[in-house]
């Protein structure tokens, strides 16, 4: 029986569908933060995919019988370069799936493989540290106030680690 209550379970389920059917995907935010040593709880993941038209079946397909998945909301987000998430039906735990606009293609370019357990075989694409940290000014310069604030002092710290001499805030 799996552990539902670890997010890494739902991740894999995600980025095997993803790559079971060639898309090239990058997990980001959060859990691409906490790989590169900088812990961040977070309520969701998420993930870049490289999706286009002809995926929409093929992923509602694979992912149907364990995430609730809607096609037009999948359609409407590579349409508009927008997000849209899926919902594993046991765990209700969400996934952010963001079709790639500039950031994201850049994200896609640079990702590195990495194991989440250093005891298994399995790998997965996350984003490099330093697309990890623009992510997360590009999402804080779109955001609000009280967003903006909650987020930026985990990130100077995240910054400084990278870069010691710099401060953002």
């Amino acid at each position: 029986m799996e552990n539902l209550e670890n997010p890494y379970v739902v991740l894999l389920q995600i980025t095997d569908a993803f790559e079971a059917l060639h898309i090239d995907y990058v997990v980001v935010g959060s859990i691409a933060s906490s790989i590169h040593g900088e812990y961040r709880a977070s309520g969701d993941i998420d993930v870049v995919a490289d999706l286009n038209f002809p995926h929409v079946e093929p992923i509602v397909s694979t992912l149907r019988d364990r995430f609730y998945v809607d096609d037009l909301t999948i359609r409407r987000a590579i349409a508009n370069c927008r997000s849209f998430n899926v919902i594993h039906t046991e765990a209700i735990f969400k996934v952010d799936v963001f079709v790639p606009a500039a950031l994201g293609k850049q994200q896609l370019a640079r990702r590195e493989l990495h194991r989440l357990d250093p005891a298994q075989e399995q790998t997965i694409w996350v984003a490099t540290a330093e697309d990890t940290i623009l992510g997360k000014l590009e999402w804080y310069r779109k955001s609000d106030e009280t967003q903006r604030y909650n987020g930026a002092i985990f990130w100077e710290l995240s910054v400084r680690r990278l870069w010691p001499s710099i401060s953002i805030i």
